[in-house]
């Protein structure tokens, strides 16, 4: 079993705890996830069978689209709802549609963030959460995402109370941590703030109209139909070119040997060769040979 399996992971499990049943339903030890989704967020998340888990980093690395609610007024330890309270701001607010909008222009393109304390991005070996919750506050290093759109899901001219609550899309790189935008609105706002819901609706080329839970997974086995449920490597590269291998090419391809760079090359980062539709190849350029490119993943499953 080759492929991918665009899962939709409920509330409560880890994603590890979806690879592990997944592995004694679908009897097979070749599986892997693609991005950790905490345990409280549920969401599209593609599992990688077989020979498809070569690909699994480019779906890593693939934008993410996702829905979240931020809570003005309260900031907490995690960034999100299941934190302690860090500080409140219990006032009466105002504040318009203009302001919100304002701030979170000033928050789509490539802005910067300090991951959170409770996250694992690693610092001198150590995970931040493991620092975390031995009470040690370490130096966290900044880093550089894309937001490529950032929108408001919420009709209301202006947003009043002590506590205010609002919905946002958000499109973005790899690497964002949408509690951290939440906390980065409310900076802008001039108030604490938490990320109290998140739901991913994407990842890269999957979505939730996609997607099976474990329980509907485990049905179709029962039902001898899980491979309808199964979406081919292809569907996954889709994002780079396809180029359909000729007698000229094939043998070397099939080969994996190194070839001259492909003008699609430099637009893409990968092109991908096929045989009859099926992918043989994913190139890339040479890292240290100008004007080449030799293969990043082969599939010999499809010769």
């Amino acid at each position: 079993m080759d492929g991918i399996l665009p899962l939709w992971k409920e509330r409560g499990l880890t994603s590890h705890d979806c690879v592990f049943q997944l592995r004694k339903i679908l009897k097979t030890k070749k599986i892997g996830h693609t991005g950790t989704l905490d345990p409280e967020v549920e969401g599209v998340l593609p599992i990688c069978i077989g020979q498809a888990t070569k690909i699994s980093e480019y779906l890593m690395e693939a934008g993410k689209t996702y829905e979240a609610e931020v809570s003005i007024g309260r900031s907490t330890t995690t960034e999100d709802a299941e934190g302690d309270t860090v500080e409140e701001d219990s006032s009466h607010k105002k504040i318009s549609r203009k302001q919100l909008l304002q701030a979170l222009s000033q928050l789509t393109g490539e802005i910067e963030q300090i991951p959170p304390m409770y996250s694992a991005v690693k610092v001198n070996g150590m995970k931040l959460y493991e620092y975390a919750r031995k009470g040690i506050e370490v130096e966290r290093p900044r880093r550089k995402v894309t937001i490529y759109e950032l929108e408001l899901l919420d009709d209301r001219e202006m947003f009043e109370g002590q506590e205010i609550k609002f919905k946002i899309r958000v499109k973005c790189s790899k690497g964002t941590y949408i509690r951290t935008l939440a906390v980065q609105i409310g900076e802008l706002l001039g108030y604490p703030s938490h990320m109290s819901s998140l739901v991913r609706t994407a990842s890269g080329n999957f979505t939730k109209n996609e997607c099976a839970t474990i329980r509907e997974v485990e049905n179709a086995v029962e039902e001898g139909t899980i491979e309808q449920l199964i979406l081919p490597i292809e569907k996954a590269l889709s994002s780079y070119p396809f180029i359909e291998m000729d007698a000229s090419n094939e043998k070397q391809i099939c080969n994996g040997q190194i070839l001259k760079v492909h003008s699609l090359l430099k637009k893409s980062g990968k092109i991908v060769f096929t045989r009859n539709g099926k992918a043989i190849a994913v190139y890339r350029e040479h890292p240290t040979k100008p004007g080449l490119m030799k293969p990043d993943k082969m599939f010999p499953n499809n010769l």
